[in-house]
């Protein structure tokens, strides 16, 4: 695979997350040992978390939804008198997603609707989704309920600010450049008049990506959000003039730098927006097809929990003063070990709890489910932390 168009393939996020899979087993990897004896225990604890979520094992997809429902709210059901629907709802999550990098253990947010406070990822979905309701994304005063080119191109920082409820007692890492992705998506917007019409709105994708069609396959809808989001990622890696996004260039695949062969494929951000606008689909009666061929999220909950069930080790202590940045190869391997790792425990956690991968597709696996597990033990273990620390820019984790 030597073209620049493979790294936006998720055959090749897998093929090459096993590149690292097989050099830990070697023991070829400079910062980790691979106890592979370890994953029948990790998938029994999150086969364990799983149920004591999802009693019925009637499980959502792991999605921007869920933040949605946090304090047993369901916040879409607030949103059921607006117009166009499913334009409405893929608005709000395609903007909530971007805005979801970390918030930082400092931060909380009080919705005042139900007299109850959020931190975290919920914070995030919550202050996002109360942001989105007031008109924040939209130019349009008559129409508040919709997110719009020119609405986040004159988006202002002190209005993000107050939005997120952040003042200097109540910080919020990362603002300035939350701020920045939304600029650069009302520029995408703009620019791609033919997708998402005159007035640029994310949620004008779903005419486009249906087509008449009475189904969707997941990989088509990542591909054009890869194709056509890819300018907004701070990162600005570009290879052979093509925007890379949330990839990275790791020694172990290649000395060759401008070769797209030495390089790391992710795209989390994506994927995650990816199984978050499937729903709304979903929801309209159109069936979604390819679902496994997405991958497992190469974030910190997840890799955590394979460092906390000492499914890897570390082979030097971390020291926890240090933050690591995305295109350390340290952390580049650990995120493509995630994957490879998840995809041997997933069916050990069907088989655990007895279900098929068509009952219990990797998405849902995710959402009972490692990413469950891998927080509880952060709160266990490391105060919420992830175990190694790392300077996110707001596309990777």
């Amino acid at each position: 695979m030597n073209n620049v168009e493979d790294l936006f393939l998720t055959k090749t996020v897998r093929s090459r997350a096993n590149i690292f899979l097989e050099r830990i087993r070697c023991d070829q990897s400079p910062y980790f040992k691979l106890q592979e004896n370890q994953l029948d225990t990790c998938a029994l604890f999150v086969a364990e978390v799983t149920k004591k979520r999802y009693p019925s094992l009637n499980i959502p997809f792991h999605s921007r939804w869920r933040h949605f429902e946090a304090g047993g709210f369901n916040r879409r059901l607030w949103l059921e008198d607006a117009s166009n629907h499913s334009i409405t709802l893929i608005d709000l999550v395609i903007v909530s997603v971007l805005l979801d990098a970390g918030a930082g253990s400092e931060w909380i947010f009080f919705e005042k609707e139900t007299n109850q406070s959020f931190t975290r990822s919920e914070g995030l979905g919550i202050a996002s989704f109360h942001a989105f309701k007031s008109g924040l994304f939209s130019s349009d005063p008559k129409n508040p309920l919709q997110v719009d080119a020119l609405g986040l191109q004159q988006l202002t920082l002190e209005k993000l600010a107050d939005a997120f409820q952040v003042k200097d007692s109540n910080p919020l890492i990362g603002l300035m450049g939350r701020l920045e992705i939304l600029h650069r998506l009302g520029q995408v917007l703009a620019n791609h008049e033919d997708i998402f019409g005159t007035n640029g709105r994310p949620g004008n994708l779903y005419n486009y990506v249906l087509s008449s069609k009475k189904s969707i396959r997941a990989h088509q809808l990542l591909t054009l959000l890869l194709n056509i989001f890819s300018p907004i990622w701070p990162s600005g890696q570009n290879l052979n003039g093509k925007y890379l996004g949330d990839c990275w260039y790791h020694s172990a695949l290649g000395d060759a730098i401008d070769s797209p062969e030495s390089w790391m494929p992710f795209h989390k951000l994506s994927q995650w927006l990816t199984y978050s606008l499937l729903e709304p689909f979903i929801w309209n009666n159109i069936s979604i097809t390819g679902l496994e061929e997405l991958t497992a999220l190469p974030e910190y909950r997840n890799g955590g929990l394979l460092i906390d069930q000492k499914i890897l080790l570390l082979k030097k202590p971390i020291n926890q003063l240090v933050w690591y940045r995305p295109n350390s190869e340290l952390i580049i391997e650990w995120r493509a070990l995630t994957i490879a790792l998840i995809d041997l425990l997933a069916p050990r956690v069907r088989n655990f709890l007895n279900c098929s991968e068509e009952k219990m597709p990797l998405a849902c696996i995710l959402e009972g489910g490692t990413w469950a597990a891998g927080r509880e033990l952060a709160f266990q273990f490391h105060g919420g932390e992830p175990p190694i620390k790392i300077h996110s820019e707001g596309t990777v984790f």
